[in-house]
């Protein structure tokens, strides 16, 4: 009896340190799925992103022409050379200009249209189709319908000042007016993207607002300044940041319209990069540039955020 009593006992606990044992291994699993799911992200992310901008890094301090076995280490020579280089001031006057001014005019002019295509009419739906149209167009597309549109000869930008009786403009070969001409390009592309967003988000503010603004006898600026504007505030605050950081990223179009020029005037930091890295090969170089332009967004995104962030209304 003895006998048979311990071996039940003993059963019994085994059973329970088995069932201990599945309770553990479900409560690791639900803990750990997670985790596992994003983790192919996560790789693609610390290898094609992660691992590019610690390389870039590592490069800036060495001296290599990218066909050399062997690299010479020389600290910070890179970034000596690079703030005593006047071109590269010119350099970032020209990203600071494209960027401020494709951001500011596309993102205002964006505004405008989403606010005059609110209304739900067949005009509207064909109006908001159009506009949208440049955006779904390769850079590289259209890079070469502006090298026509702005030619100086057979244009047709210059064919319809000559109607208006103004001379003939030369929009892409002009340095007081080249970068100029390339922000127009970039405004053209994404203000119909831009446009859809905004006009999206408008499409939620609810109406029982404007109908409430209508019965205090509130004028439209009032109501758009009330109303309107801080209920687009995350919307806004979106598209300018990722406006921001593609404005700084602009390659295609200066690459096949200008190729920096004329006299560097349409030179931006990644076309430098590109051109310092792989037509000079000055690897190196190329990558302390690479790292300024890394600085310069971290710290341009970070005081948005800090500066503005608190300014965003959000619904909920």
């Amino acid at each position: 009896m003895l006998k048979e009593a311990i071996a039940i006992s003993l059963m019994k606990k085994k059973n329970v340190s088995v069932a201990h044992d599945g309770i553990k291994l479900g409560k690791v699993w639900r803990m750990s799925k997670p985790y596992l799911f994003i983790a192919p992200a996560i790789c693609i992310f610390l290898v094609f992103s992660i691992y590019p901008a610690i390389s870039i890094v590592d490069l800036s301090f060495y001296h290599w022409n990218l066909v050399s076995p062997s690299k010479e280490f020389i600290g910070l020579g890179n970034y000596i050379n690079l703030f005593h280089d006047p071109d590269f001031f010119q350099i970032l006057r020209n990203t600071i200009f494209y960027t401020i001014g494709t951001v500011s005019i596309s993102l205002s002019l964006s505004l405008l249209l989403a606010v005059y295509l609110k209304q739900d009419t067949q005009m509207n739906k064909i109006l908001q189709r159009i506009i949208f149209s440049p955006y779904i167009v390769s850079l590289s597309s259209v890079a070469f319908l502006w090298m026509w549109l702005m030619n100086t000869d057979i244009g047709l930008l210059n064919y319809i000042l000559s109607l208006l009786g103004i001379d003939k403009v030369d929009w892409l070969g002009n340095t007081s007016l080249a970068l100029f001409s390339l922000v127009l390009i970039s405004v053209w592309k994404t203000a119909g993207y831009n446009t859809l967003i905004i006009l999206a988000a408008l499409q939620t503010i609810p109406k029982y607002l404007y109908e409430a603004a209508a019965l205090d006898h509130a004028g439209t600026i009032c109501t758009f300044r009330k109303i309107t504007l801080p209920l687009l505030s995350p919307t806004l605050f979106f598209l300018t940041i990722v406006d921001i950081i593609s404005s700084f990223k602009v390659f295609e179009t200066i690459q096949i319209m200008t190729d920096g020029g004329p006299q560097n005037a349409t030179n931006t930091l990644v076309f430098a990069i590109y051109e310092y890295g792989f037509k000079f090969y000055k690897i190196g170089y190329a990558s302390a540039i690479g790292v300024i332009l890394l600085i310069i967004i971290s710290i341009f995104t970070a005081l948005y955020f800090r500066g503005l962030s608190h300014k965003v209304h959000y619904c909920g």
